[in-house]
This record gives C-alpha cells, sequence and structure tokens, in this order.
C-alpha cells in the first residue's frame, strides 16, 4: 500500500486501529457466549466489554507493539495489552480458543468489509457504463476484429459488453465475499474440544459471518484463493476496458478520449501531447491486482492441521491487492463518466475503406441470389482488394463487375450498403443487458 494508489475508505480496512478493533469484538463476543453457557462468570463477560472498549490511539498500538517485540507473538501482545486494560477479569478472555480463531476471523471480517467497498465501486462503474451506453446508443462505429476493420457496431453496444462483463463480476464479488466470510472458533486443530460449537455460531451471528463448516484450526484457503482469483478476474476486465480506451484515443483513431482538465500537462516536453494516462495506469495497476492470484492458491495447502506459511503472504497481497483494486475502480469509473466521445471522428473512420465493411452483405446476397458461396466469395473478394490497393470504391467497383450485376441489379446492391442494417438489433441487444 502506497499512498498514491490508496483511498481512505479501504486503507482504512487495513489500518491497526481497525485490525484491533475486530480483534477485542471477536474476544469480547465469545466472553459473552460463554458467560451466557456459564463457563465464565457474567460480570467478567462485562468487564471485559466495559473496560476494554476503548479506542485503539496510538498510545495503545504502540504498547502492543512493544509488547510483542518481546514475546514474538503477535496475539498474546493484544490479549496481554488488552488485560492491562481489563485488569484481573480478562483471565477469563480467550478461554479455550487458540490465536487462528482470533486471526482468521478478524480476517473473514475484513475480507468482507473490502468486498462492501469494492462491490459499491463496481455499482458506481456499472452506473456509469450504463449511463454512458445508452447515451451512444445509436451512435455508429466500427466494429474492429485483429484491429482492422471489419463491420459496423454502435459505440452503446459496445460499452453495453462492458456493462454485462462487470455485472457478472460484481455477481462472482458477491459469491466469493459470502464464501470467505466465515467465523473459526472451534479451538486447537478444529476439534471444539476447548470450546463449545455455540459459542462460534454466537460470535459468527454477531459478526455477520457464517461459522465454518469444518476448521482444522484454521480457514481452509480455499476459501481465500477464490476470493484473490475474483479480484484478479475484476482487474482483467478493467484492463480489457482500459486498452479499448487507450487505443480509442489513438491519434490515428481518436474516436474518444480521456478527460483533459484545464491545465492539465501532456508532456515535460511537447506541449501538445493528451495521453491517456489514466487508463495505462489502470493497466499497471491490474497487473499488481493479479499478482496475488498465484500466491492464494499456493496458500490453499498448509502441513496437517495448521501452519502459518499462508501468513506472510496475506500480510501483502490483502491490503495490496483490495486496496489498489479500490482505486483503479474509482479511476475506471471516473474516466467512463468524463469521456469524451467523438461521433464524427467515428462516422469518417467506419466510411474509412469506402464500403467494404458492407462486404459480407453482398456475399450473402450473392448466394440468396443463386451464385455458389465460392464464386460469390471470389467475386466480392477480388472487388475488395481493388479498394485495399487502389482507393476505388467499394459499390462502384461492385456496379462494374458483370459477374455481380448478373445476379444483382444495381438497385438492390446500393440497398446493401444501409448502416440499419447493423443496427436494427440494438434494441434486442440492450433488452438482454439492461432488462
Amino acid at each position: 500500500m502506497i499512498p498514491r494508489y490508496s483511498r481512505p475508505e479501504m486503507a482504512a480496512v487495513w489500518a491497526p486501529e481497525n485490525v484491533f478493533r475486530i480483534m477485542f469484538e471477536i474476544e469480547a463476543h465469545a466472553c459473552d457466549a460463554l458467560a451466557e453457557a456459564g463457563v465464565i462468570p457474567a460480570d467478567a463477560a462485562k468487564a471485559v466489554r466495559e473496560r476494554g472498549d476503548k479506542p485503539y490511539t496510538p498510545e495503545r498500538i504502540a504498547r502492543i507493539d512493544e509488547i510483542e517485540a518481546e514475546t514474538k507473538h503477535d496475539v498474546i501482545a493484544f490479549l496481554t495489552e488488552l488485560s492491562e486494560q481489563v485488569g484481573e477479569e480478562a483471565r477469563f478472555v480467550h478461554q479455550g480458543m487458540t490465536s487462528s480463531d482470533a486471526l482468521d476471523t478478524r480476517f473473514a471480517v475484513q475480507l468482507a468489509q473490502a468486498a462492501d467497498i469494492l462491490l459499491a465501486d463496481l455499482d458506481r462503474l456499472l452506473a456509469a457504463l450504463k449511463t454512458r451506453a445508452e447515451e451512444h446508443k445509436l451512435t455508429p462505429t466500427i466494429g474492429r476484429s485483429h484491429g482492422i476493420h471489419a463491420e459496423p457496431t454502435t459505440f452503446g453496444v459496445k460499452l453495453a459488453t462492458y456493462y454485462a462483463e462487470f455485472s457478472r463480476a460484481r455477481d462472482r464479488l458477491t459469491n466469493a465475499r459470502a464464501e470467505v466470510a466465515t467465523c473459526a472458533i472451534s479451538g486447537p486443530v478444529g476439534t471444539f474440544a476447548s470450546v463449545e460449537p455455540g459459542i462460534e455460531e454466537y460470535v459468527a451471528g454477531k459478526l455477520g459471518l457464517a461459522p465454518e463448516t469444518v476448521s482444522t484450526q484454521i480457514i481452509p484457503r480455499d476459501r481465500h484463493a477464490m476470493f484473490f482469483a475474483t479480484l484478479g478476474v475484476i482487474a482483467s476486465s478493467m484492463e480489457r476496458l482500459a486498452t479499448e480506451i487507450r487505443h480509442l484515443q489513438r491519434t490515428e483513431v481518436r474516436e474518444a478520449e480521456e478527460f483533459f482538465s484545464e491545465g492539465q500537462k501532456g508532456s515535460s516536453s511537447m506541449p501538445h501531447k493528451r495521453n491517456p494516462v489514466l487508463t495505462e495506469n489502470i493497466t499497471g495497476l491490474a497487473r499488481i491486482v493479479r499478482a496475488a492470484v498465484v500466491p492464494a492458491m499456493e496458500n490453499v495447502a498448509t502441513w496437517h492441521e495448521r501452519d502459518i506459511s499462508h501468513s506472510s503472504v496475506e500480510r501483502m497481497i490483502a491490503p495490496d491487492a483490495t486496496v489498489t483494486l479500490d482505486f483503479a475502480l474509482a479511476r475506471l469509473a471516473g474516466v467512463v463518466e468524463k469521456l469524451v466521445v467523438y461521433p464524427d471522428a467515428m462516422r469518417g473512420n467506419l466510411d474509412n475503406l469506402r464500403g467494404l465493411v458492407f462486404s459480407q452483405r453482398v456475399l450473402l446476397a450473392l448466394t440468396q441470389a443463386g451464385m455458389s458461396r465460392e464464386d460469390a466469395y471470389a467475386a466480392v473478394q477480388r472487388n475488395a482488394m481493388e479498394v485495399w490497393k487502389n482507393g476505388a470504391d467499394f459499390l462502384t467497383a461492385l456496379k462494374s463487375d458483370a459477374d455481380v450485376t448478373d445476379k444483382l441489379p444495381e438497385d438492390d446492391l446500393t440497398a446493401l450498403f444501409d448502416l440499419g442494417y447493423h443496427t436494427r438489433n440494438v434494441d434486442a441487444i440492450f433488452a438482454r443487458v439492461f432488462g
């Protein structure tokens, strides 16, 4: 996490204040449940809540760090500082629990918090895509395959494909959040020998988590692997949209462009430059998010019931991946909201190949008129190549080809060059995407 690519709300999820606050809630809720079960005195649970429920100030955090420097154990350091706040009744804290009960459950809460922020980010991006797609629903543009002009589409349809993709991303993240939001308070090796299952169920309910089906002292890391894999897929979708915008902003294309604000500078040496810096930045940040996926998958394999080979990895990838994705999603939403679109340039580029984009319609019409597909393809292609080589007009060339006009009268040929043919099902596409 570096400030340049961090937003305050997501950064706060991983701040020590939130870490220790969640751990306190876990321990306090566990004490409440243990008191209700008659395992510890009710007064002790009350004392933990009343005396320990204080803000984790820089002074408290420094004290925890000081204790950890001596004990070399983060959970013991936390519990020791808590006992200093609570007093004698603190001996009932952490009854029957093991470190992973606190750490894994706390991590689940943080991932759920992070997911909620990311879901809100996706909602903003989806709203922007829908607004701009509807705005340009019938704005004609050229569709490209292999980077080469293919057939006409609309800019609205182009944006609708991204709306559908990020809708799927939202569904995946919703599922990944549910899968990772589990609570484990099952004691050493997960057998509930020292703490009853009802304690876990109580704490899970208070924290908005589901009880872990079977823990092995740690929550199985396949859940986390799926969570980070989902973040990686979202990052890849972001890169796809960012790359599209970067291509559209190229000088030779210039169909759309990142908003260039008053006073903004594009180059230290060339005053004329307007560069796609935001989408280039998003492309780079997507790589950072995806870099968390393989380590998360490698964390799935642990020794027997528990080791901590996953711990150091998660301390790195969880803040980095979620903070980076949060920043990048917000940036991408802003790019879409302010994207400058040039419909005239789109139409100019669409016409650039002088009608070649209608070649399939001519091919199909010739086959419908009785010409074999092979002969029809040859006839259309030889006229198309003249356009490529000599800059001829495609319709004019076709009207001069006896093999073509023998099957298709000139008026029928002209009718095939109707842009509306390619946009007639836009409403149907939008109905599928937006409902």
